[in-house]
C-alpha cells in the first residue's frame, strides 16, 4: 500500500500511472472509513486501472463553531481496510500541505450551494468544492465516485466539473445503511444510548414521505407533512425537511419529476444528514 503524504509524491505516482496509460479512480474521505467509504471503492472498481484514496479532514468545510478538532481520526484502522479493499494508494497530507500560508481562493458553486445545507453551513461547501477542485487536479483522475447520502454535494460536484470543463466522470454510489435504516456516517460514532436509538428517525420520516407518494400522493405539502409527522415527539432538532427537484435542489409544489426528500437533524451535538430520491 503506497501511502503518499506530499504533493510531489503524489504526482510521481500520477505520472507513472499516466505514462502506463492507467485510468485513475478518485476516492475522497475524510477518513474514520465505514462501509459506505468502502463502498465507494467496491463502486469505482469498474471504472479504472488505479483506485486513489484520498484522507483529509479539510478544515475549510466547518466552520469556527463545527467539530473540526474532535472529528474522528484513525489512519492506521483506515490503511488496513483500504488495503482490503484493494486500492492502490492513499493521499494523506496534513493542512499544511494542501493549504499553505497565503492560500487565498476558493471555488463557488452558487445557487444549489445555499439551500437545504447551505442555509444552516452557509460556508460549508465553499470548502468542499475548493478541496475537491485541488485533489481532482492533483490526481488527474479520469473519475470520482460520492455518496448519495451527502446528495448536494454530490450534484454540486457534478456541477463544478461540468461548469469548468473538467474531463473527470463524476459517479454517484448509493447510500449504505445500518440494520435500522440509520445512513453511515463517521459522525455516528459520536452517538451513543438514547441518541443511537433516536438516530434512525429521519430514515423512517423521509420513508413515510416515500410511502406516501408510493400510494399515490403527488403533492409536496402533504409529503412534506406526513415527514414532518413522522418526526413529532422523536427527541430530535428539525434542521430541515424538504421536498426538491433532483436537479437545482427548488421545492416543488407536485412529485412529477425526479425528486429527493431531503433532511437534516440535531440530536444533541450531532448533525445528521439523508435523503431518499423517488421518480415519478
Amino acid at each position: 500500500m503506497l501511502i503518499l503524504r506530499t504533493i510531489p509524491e503524489l504526482r510521481t505516482f500520477v505520472h507513472d500511472w499516466r505514462s502506463q496509460g492507467l485510468r485513475i479512480g478518485l476516492v475522497p474521505t475524510m477518513g474514520f472509513l465505514h462501509e459506505g467509504h468502502l463502498s465507494l471503492i467496491e463502486h469505482i472498481k469498474p471504472h479504472c486501472d488505479r483506485i486513489l484514496v484520498s484522507i483529509f479532514v479539510n478544515p475549510t468545510q466547518f466552520s469556527p463553531d463545527e467539530d473540526l478538532d474532535r472529528y474522528p481520526r484513525d489512519f492506521d484502522r483506515d490503511e488496513k481496510l483500504v488495503e482490503e479493499r484493494g486500492a492502490d494508494a492513499i493521499f494523506y497530507p496534513d493542512s499544511k500541505e494542501v493549504y499553505p500560508d497565503g492560500f487565498r481562493t476558493f471555488v463557488i458553486v452558487e445557487g444549489i450551494g445555499s439551500v437545504l445545507c447551505g442555509r444552516s453551513r452557509p460556508t460549508h461547501f465553499r470548502g468542499v468544492t475548493t478541496i475537491v477542485a485541488k485533489l481532482l487536479n492533483l490526481t488527474d483522475c479520469d473519475a470520482a465516485v460520492f455518496g448519495q447520502k451527502d446528495y448536494q454535494q454530490a450534484l454540486i460536484i457534478q456541477r463544478m466539473v461540468e461548469d469548468l470543463n473538467l474531463d473527470v466522470e463524476v459517479l454517484f454510489a448509493p447510500t449504505v445503511r445500518e440494520a435500522d435504516g440509520l445512513a453511515m456516517s463517521s459522525r455516528n460514532s459520536y452517538l451513543a444510548g438514547p441518541e443511537r436509538e433516536r438516530a434512525p428517525v429521519l430514515y423512517r420520516a423521509l420513508s413515510q414521505g416515500q410511502k406516501a407518494f408510493e400510494s399515490g400522493e403527488t403533492s409536496a405539502a402533504k409529503i412534506k407533512q406526513e415527514m414532518r409527522k413522522a418526526l413529532r415527539n422523536s427527541g430530535v432538532t428539525v434542521d430541515y425537511i424538504e421536498v426538491v427537484d433532483a436537479a437545482q435542489l427548488q421545492p416543488v409544489e407536485k412529485v412529477n419529476r425526479r425528486t429527493v426528500l431531503a433532511g437534516a437533524i440535531w440530536l444533541g451535538n450531532t448533525r445528521l444528514i439523508d435523503n431518499i430520491i423517488i421518480e415519478p
